[in-house]
């Protein structure tokens, strides 16, 4: 007769709880696949340059795949181009001239949430730049395959929150993005 502390009622016990446990994880895990396959739970990225990637549609129309970022940085202050890779994709070349003259508009007033959104709050510069809105001309021109922006100021300090702001979007945008 086993009494309820016995070898074989433990080993009975450890069996139940395996199979319990290993039933709850399997169905843990279908379900966590079940909800990424509807889009309702994203993997994490493998990198931040990645999620901003990603995460980059969310504020430009463009397509990040299809168009580089370049930054100057400038004595007084610096230059944002953003062009097609394909000098004959109009519809590229539209859509980054319609953002950037809108940009343009709120950078003026010291409105950085855009970048902010998809670089986050605390990005590097923009508290200064928000600031000091009134003490810089931002100058938007159309490109043939795109177009630019022009921040110039005599205030030193929004210089460097200028190349502040420029030096981390040339890192969040990775590949994306380069520097002359």
């Amino acid at each position: 007769m086993t009494t309820p502390s016995s070898p074989a009622r433990k080993s009975s016990l450890m069996l139940y709880l395996l199979v319990a446990l290993g039933s709850a994880a399997i169905t843990i895990a279908v379900t966590i696949g079940v909800f990424y396959l509807a889009g309702w739970v994203a993997l994490a990225p493998q990198n931040r340059q990645v999620a901003v990637h990603d995460m980059g549609s969310q504020v430009m129309p463009f397509d990040l795949d299809k168009t580089k970022h370049i930054f100057q940085m400038t004595v007084t202050g610096g230059v944002q181009q953003v062009i097609a890779q394909d000098a004959n994709d109009a519809a590229q070349i539209a859509l980054i001239q319609q953002h950037l003259e809108h940009e343009a508009l709120r950078f003026r007033a010291g409105d950085y949430s855009d970048p902010s959104s998809l670089h986050g709050a605390e990005m590097p510069g923009v508290k200064d730049l928000t600031a000091g809105a009134a003490r810089m001309t931002i100058e938007y021109i159309k490109l043939p395959n795109g177009a630019q922006l022009t921040f110039k100021t005599q205030d030193q300090n929004l210089v460097t929150a200028l190349h502040q702001w420029f030096g981390a979007q040339l890192s969040d945008h990775g590949r994306d993005a380069i520097t002359k």
